[in-house]
Parts: structure tokens; C-alpha cells; sequence
């Protein structure tokens, strides 16, 4: 397996360094990352669950897809990228915000970024990379915060962040 890198950022989204993915999850540390939201004509969002193999937050539902950027790689470009290696879609991108969050996990490791939120649209359905993704559906905004108010441990963390602040 080849070694994925994050950009580690300050607060301002400046980049002060490159460190090993799993190094930066352990010593929490802010670096760049993106959360994609794609939607359909019928306003129903796309969302994944997490592949079972996932090394955090293994199986939960989540947003379209979120990485992060390589180093000397556009937010907009590794966005795009990751759409296509993890849903098998391509679709225009447009960055609407970003936030900073820290989640701590079970595993002892710890999500610490600036989040790049992007929006996007198609009505085609994902081929899905089953090494990244165990399912998908489509469901409707209203829907999603029902049911993450009945079920809040099967989404991850970043994802009802992100629905709070952009939503």
C-alpha cells in the first residue's frame, strides 16, 4: 500500500507542512481536507455508507465523498478525482465553504480539519468502489435529519457537522 500525505494547515488555511495520513490522524493534527455533496433533480442527496475495511468510522453513512487534497493538488481537482475513484462520477464542482473541526475516535485517532464543503449534481447513480464504499442511496435533506435524529451513531461526525453549518 503506498503511503497517502495531507496537507497540514493553520487555522487561515495556510500549508506549514506534509506528514503521513495515518501519522496526522494520530497526532491530530489540522490539514486540509473536502466533503462533496451531490444532489439529484429531485433534491435527494447522495450518500455513501463507509466500506467496512475503513480504518475510522467504518460502515457509517456519510456525505457523497470526503479525502483529502495531495500535496500541490487543488482542492477542486482532488475532489474530483476522489468522485470518480470512489463513485465512478463526474460532475462540475463548485467549493460553497469550509469549516474546521476535531472529532477523537475509539481507535485513538482523531480527525482534525479544514473542510472543504463542494456541491455538485447528477442524476446518475455511483459504481461504487467497493473498497471505499458499501452502499449508497438517495434521500431527501428533511429525511436525513429525521433520521439522524433517530439514529445519530450510524452517521459520521464530519457529516452532521457539516449539516449544521451548511445546512
Amino acid at each position: 500500500m503506498v503511503n497517502e500525505y495531507v496537507i497540514l494547515v493553520d487555522e487561515q488555511d495556510n500549508d506549514i507542512g506534509v506528514m503521513e495520513k495515518m501519522q496526522a490522524h494520530q497526532e491530530g493534527l489540522l490539514h486540509r481536507a473536502f466533503s462533496i455533496f451531490i444532489f439529484n433533480d429531485k433534491k435527494e442527496l447522495l450518500l455513501q455508507q463507509r466500506a467496512l475495511s475503513k480504518y475510522h468510522s467504518a460502515g457509517l453513512w456519510t456525505n457523497t465523498c470526503c479525502s483529502h487534497p495531495r500535496p500541490n493538488e487543488t482542492i477542486k481537482d482532488a475532489a474530483n478525482r476522489r468522485l470518480f475513484e470512489e463513485m465512478g462520477l463526474s460532475c462540475d464542482l463548485k467549493i460553497e465553504t469550509n469549516f474546521i473541526y476535531k472529532t477523537p475516535f475509539d481507535n485513538g485517532l482523531t480527525e482534525h480539519e479544514l473542510d472543504y464543503v463542494l456541491m455538485g449534481a447528477t442524476n446518475q447513480n455511483p459504481t461504487i468502489n467497493k473498497e471505499e464504499v458499501e452502499n449508497y442511496k438517495w434521500m431527501l435533506m428533511t429525511d436525513i435529519k429525521k433520521d439522524i435524529i433517530s439514529n445519530p451513531n450510524q452517521y459520521t461526525s464530519w457529516f452532521k457537522i457539516a449539516l449544521e453549518k451548511v445546512f
